[in-house]
């Protein structure tokens, strides 16, 4: 079966957006070049922080540049569109109505996987946007599952990780996502949801998938979700590509 034309809808953030990349690339069955996904990426950084548009912190919308974005890559012969960012599909419906291509909803997809994997009471590490707009919560009670939040302080420290670090390009010590599950653990949180993608970008960088099988990475299930919807198959774990190009 031909292969689907992939457009994501990137740069919210960049450095999410090139571990999607790879994450695809990783995770697609092929034996070469031409077996892989075809991709048209926007890498568009500047659109307008979506907490803090979410929050009330900011009058700029990012849903403007974002369905221009989604406007453009249909234009161009795109078939579906994802977006590697969680806080940003508070707009999805918005998006989603400004083209005729679907646009996957990583919210849903993450939310199915866990339930797949018989969670029950699921923990959500995002940023304050996502948490306010309860995208998550709204996901998990259409699927039967419980939805917990971390408290307040909790909250500020995945905050800090996201914004002091991730996005500032500074290192983020194990100890430090390590006690955000473990604090979701204490929740009594079955599974643990890395809500936003530059958290999947520390897991990844640390290496603690192996550590943490409760952990569930949005990033990486739009990634398989993606590979699935264009019409290629998900590669074998023991045969998953071993390429440390972009890591740090």
């Amino acid at each position: 079966m031909q292969s689907k034309l992939v457009g994501v809808l990137g740069g919210v953030g960049p450095m999410a957006t090139v571990y999607f990349e790879q994450m695809v690339l990783e995770l697609t069955e092929a034996r070469c070049d031409q077996e892989h996904l075809n991709m048209l990426v926007s890498n568009h950084a500047t659109i307008p922080d979506r907490t803090a548009f979410i929050l009330g912190e900011s009058r700029l919308s990012p849903l403007f540049d974002m369905a221009q974005d989604a406007q453009m890559l249909a234009r161009a012969g795109c078939d579906f569109l994802v977006l590697p960012c969680n806080t940003a599909h508070f707009f999805h419906e918005h998006i989603q109505n400004a083209v005729s291509i679907p646009l996957l909803n990583i919210i849903e997809e993450t939310v199915k996987a866990c339930a797949a994997q018989g969670a029950k009471r699921v923990g959500i590490l995002a940023t304050a946007g996502t948490v306010k707009a309860d995208t998550y919560g709204i996901m998990c009670r259409r699927f039967g599952l419980a939805c917990v939040y971390p408290d307040p302080a909790a909250q500020r420290q995945v905050t800090a990780v996201i914004y002091d670090r991730i996005k500032a390009g500074e290192p983020v010590r194990a100890k430090e996502m390590t006690a955000l599950y473990n604090c979701m653990r204490e929740e009594g949180s079955d599974a643990v949801v890395l809500g936003c993608t530059e958290l999947s970008v520390a897991h990844r960088d640390l290496e603690l998938h192996a550590a943490y099988p409760d952990v569930v990475d949005s990033l990486e299930t739009l990634a398989r979700r993606t590979i699935e919807y264009a019409g290629k198959r998900l590669r074998k774990p023991q045969a998953r590509l071993q390429t440390n190009a972009i890591r740090s």
